[in-house]
């Protein structure tokens, strides 16, 4: 007998902006507004929610940015972290100014520096900054070229996971014991036992395998342990149980969803455009983005510790 699940159906996007990559959704209570980015078109959108999408802001970068956080003691409004094309960042959200923290590589590599950028990242409880590099596909073919690195707080790099071809979210339970990683070009949900003094990670297994067409994209954990995994291709975000088990699903009128966060009770997501002509529906709200009251609320975002005398 197959075990029902809970499923959540959403028609109509919030707004309905057409990104070629949307990503990195990241909510900002202080001034109520969601930022994210679009990845091949170098840019960062911020909309208030009580405002609505009239009130729409967008920033032009001159590389590719795949993800953003904040960082501790310092206005989210004014400055925030980002993974840029080469390394990690502080944006001056006022001037669209970003100024290198530190790179992905010390030596320069003309083949390789051509085609890396950062794709999806995360803070872990502790406040170091994770975050997975490949090769933009959208500049030379894909390889196995990416890394999972982590900066401490002191901006020193570490790389923990190699021979990556499409990286993406990173995640820790709740008991912090678990890291979670996905690897898209695999299908799957990775998990690591994770040490919260260091930083460390160890005894990599499967934690989840995706058996349909499209490819797990980012995800986000809520309150009670679950991993919101979105689906590129399919038109859905899956509820997985911290046992592993699918516990539900949000359907999409679109079909590349590509990442989600919580606000309050509401799963938003962002979303990628469609190039499939056949797939009228789907090329209709490609790049829009979503959102559904799912009932539970998700971790609390950490905020990057960067130390006091490196801040700028």
């Amino acid at each position: 007998m197959i075990a029902e699940i809970q499923t959540w159906v959403v028609k109509e996007p919030w707004l309905n902006i057409h990104c070629s990559l949307g990503e990195g959704p990241y909510y900002e209570p202080g001034t109520n507004t969601l930022r994210f980015v679009d990845i091949i078109k170098k840019q960062l959108h911020t909309v208030g929610l009580a405002e609505g999408p009239r009130s729409l802001k967008t920033l032009q970068f001159d590389q590719p940015v795949g993800v953003t956080a904040d960082i501790e003691g310092l206005d989210p409004s004014k400055q925030v972290l980002v993974g840029g094309k080469g390394g990690i960042y502080i944006l001056e959200r006022e001037t669209g100014k970003l100024e290198l923290l530190n790179k992905f590589y010390d030596e320069p590599h003309k083949e390789r520096d051509e085609a890396l950028r950062s794709n999806d990242g995360a803070v872990d409880p502790q406040g170091r900054f994770w975050v997975a590099t490949m090769n933009d596909f959208h500049v030379n073919p894909l390889t196995d070229a990416g890394v999972l690195f982590r900066f401490n707080t002191d901006l020193t790099r570490h790389s923990l996971r190699r021979s990556l071809i499409i990286p993406n979210s990173v995640g820790w339970s709740c008991d912090q014991k678990t890291m979670y990683f996905t690897h898209s070009t695999e299908k799957r949900i990775i998990a690591f036992d994770y040490f919260p003094g260091s930083g460390s990670i160890s005894n990599e297994r499967v934690f989840w395998q995706y058996e349909g067409a499209g490819d797990p994209d980012g995800f986000k954990i809520d309150s009670e342990g679950n991993i919101w995994q979105a689906i590129y291709g399919d038109s859905k975000v899956i509820k997985i149980s911290p046992e592993g088990k699918v516990v539900g699903e949000v359907l999409y009128p679109t079909r590349c969803i590509t990442c989600p966060v919580f606000i309050g009770t509401e799963l938003w997501v962002t979303t990628a455009g469609d190039g499939d002509e056949k797939e009228t529906e789907s090329k209709r709200y490609g790049g829009a983005i979503f959102k559904v009251d799912v009932g539970v609320t998700g971790l609390k975002e950490n905020k990057f510790k960067l130390d006091d005398d490196l801040k700028r």
